[in-house]
């Protein structure tokens, strides 16, 4: 909710009013919001993967290994690890200097366009981001799928077919979640800012902003037999 919250209200402001003014500060605030919200997700989902590769591989010492004090420590130091991340990020891009007309080609500010309005060579700066996000992104990236190739050679261990359906069923929704947030990233970051296509860029940003917020509720959700049993009255 707060990650869609940074964005959607302004975009949907700047088309009811047509005023498509912002800020620099404005500006500045809402670039490091996303990437803090955006990247605290990110350093979340690492957290999840690993609290269900436990809960699948170590099943009888779950309770006591992932207890209340060690979810919050994961949690805070998600939450730490995405200001920080941002803050580099924020820092990084408005170091630039931006000389005008700065019209940013897209419907919040993002890194790629925000890089584009410099009037000068902003090539090392966006090389330098790209090292530090593809440093912590392959390592969480790395955890993750250390943590599901666990998983599932844990779930190829299992004799019954029920037993394998139940233990997979228990990580379906944040995988499907992983695919979702890392795909549309993936996507939208790992190309340059001379590259930038503010079409393209619009139609990834608006899958990712508002598209795969709305479906992640509906996935967890589905893991829920109160919702299993209320959708098939509905459509059985």
């Amino acid at each position: 909710m707060c990650y869609t919250s940074v964005t959607i209200p302004k975009a949907l402001v700047t088309s009811l009013l047509g005023s498509g003014v912002i800020s620099y500060l404005e500006c500045v605030a809402q670039l490091y919001m996303f990437i803090t919200l955006g990247s605290t997700e990110f350093f979340l989902l690492t957290a999840m993967a690993y609290d269900r590769c436990l809960a699948i591989y170590r099943p009888l010492l779950y309770a006591s290994m992932m207890s209340d004090k060690l979810c919050s420590e994961l949690v805070i130091v998600a939450w730490v690890a995405g200001a920080l991340y941002s803050a580099f990020h924020a820092a990084n891009t408005f170091s630039l200097p931006f000389c005008g007309p700065n019209v940013v080609e897209h419907f919040f500010c993002d890194i790629p366009p925000v890089m584009r309005l410099s009037c000068t060579d902003f090539h090392t700066n966006e090389e330098v981001g790209f090292a530090v996000s593809s440093c912590i992104g392959m390592s969480a990236f790395a955890l993750t799928i250390v943590s599901y190739a666990c998983t599932i050679s844990t779930i190829a261990r299992i004799s019954s077919v029920d037993g394998r359906w139940k233990a997979f069923s228990t990580c379906s929704s944040h995988l499907t979640t992983v695919i979702l947030f890392y795909g549309a990233a993936s996507f939208a970051y790992l190309r340059s800012a001379s590259q930038y296509s503010p079409t393209q860029g619009g139609l990834t940003s608006f899958f990712y902003t508002i598209v795969t917020p709305t479906l992640k509720p509906v996935i967890y959700c589905l893991r829920n037999k109160d919702m299993k049993g209320a959708l098939r009255k509905l459509y059985c």
